[in-house]
């Protein structure tokens, strides 16, 4: 079958340090029967893939000179250098392990969740691509517990990249929603092993790491594990640059700012469900994040993930975040 070319609502921004308006960059984007080809100024981005997995993923992420921002387990195996673990961890995703009590986080047993494509549209327009989809959240036994919307919107300029993820949580109209609270969720990102700061992998072993993670209230690396801020950025030197991505939490966001699931070793998600597990004060509560959607009813989330070059001072990433908030 010849691929398509389609248009799609992803929004990725490329914004040189300093520069108010980024210069546009032309975006395709390509259709075939399970994925999405994203190109931006005639290279390669990203592919959102909805068929053949537990769940819908964005991979590669590539930075506009090629550099891969993300971890190629489990789609690839055998990557020289790559820790093989966490294999849930595909690439770039959104999804959630405690929803009515069944886990979509994790993959790859009958106790765990798929979230099955149902439609898919895209669409370029005035230099943005979009992509919508709709999806259905399945359980083990078939059962559809809900259903999502999610709208992903990229454009780029030179050496910035922005890509924007909304998601829409449905419940059907005969039942509510649990989305209990856990750390294994939700908004996620698996990074490579070189943008990692030094830290303990297991069995002993350690990985001495020269990246940094940051959040708004200036902690770092493990410190910024389960605190609440309105961004985090991730980054590393790589070949004599510097490379980051930042997520951003929307203001508009039930629980904003959000609690982050960062880890040392190269996962990356905000989530807006795991109070008992982030904060101490709500240890003993093991319901203190469980949100319920009512029967008939929706909750929205969205977020942006900022790939930029330089640390978060170069990438100007606190004014980025402001940008986002107020709706640039």
């Amino acid at each position: 079958m010849k691929p398509r070319i389609s248009s799609v609502l992803l929004f990725v921004s490329l914004i040189a340090p300093g520069a108010v308006v980024p210069a546009a960059t032309l975006v395709k984007l390509t259709r075939a029967d399970d994925r999405i080809r994203v190109e931006l100024g005639g290279k390669l981005f990203t592919e959102y893939i909805f068929k053949g997995a537990p769940k819908p993923f964005l991979y590669p992420i590539l930075a506009s000179d090629g550099t891969e921002m993300m971890r190629h387990f489990p789609v690839q195996r055998g990557v020289p250098g790559e820790v093989e673990d966490h294999p849930h961890h595909r690439s770039l995703w959104f999804t959630h392990g405690a929803v009515n009590g069944i886990d979509f986080w994790g993959e790859n047993t009958d106790q765990c969740g798929k979230i099955a494509s149902e439609s898919v549209e895209s669409a370029v327009q005035d230099g943005v691509g979009t992509i919508r989809a709709r999806n259905r959240w399945v359980g083990p036994d078939g059962t559809v517990h809900l259903t999502d919307e999610t709208t992903i919107r990229i454009r780029g300029s030179a050496d910035a990249r922005f890509l924007d993820y909304e998601v829409t949580l449905k419940a059907p109209a005969g039942k509510p929603v649990l989305f209990g609270d856990t750390k294994e969720g939700s908004m996620a990102i698996r990074l490579p092993l070189w943008m990692t700061p030094t830290h303990d992998y297991g069995k002993g072993r350690k990985h001495e790491g020269s990246g940094t993670i940051v959040n708004d209230s200036g902690q770092r690396n493990d410190e910024t594990w389960g605190r609440r801020s309105t961004w985090v950025d991730y980054h590393a030197p790589k070949d004599g640059k510097v490379y980051g991505v930042a997520m951003f939490d929307h203001p508009s966001n039930p629980r904003h700012p959000t609690w982050w699931h960062v880890r040392s070793y190269a996962l990356f998600a905000a989530n807006p469900f795991g109070k008992h597990d982030f904060d101490p004060k709500f240890k003993a509560d093991k319901k203190a994040g469980d949100m319920i959607i009512p029967a008939g009813g929706s909750v929205s989330f969205r977020w942006r993930f900022y790939f930029h070059l330089g640390d978060e001072n170069a990438g100007k990433v606190a004014d980025r975040f402001k940008e986002y908030a107020a709706g640039k």
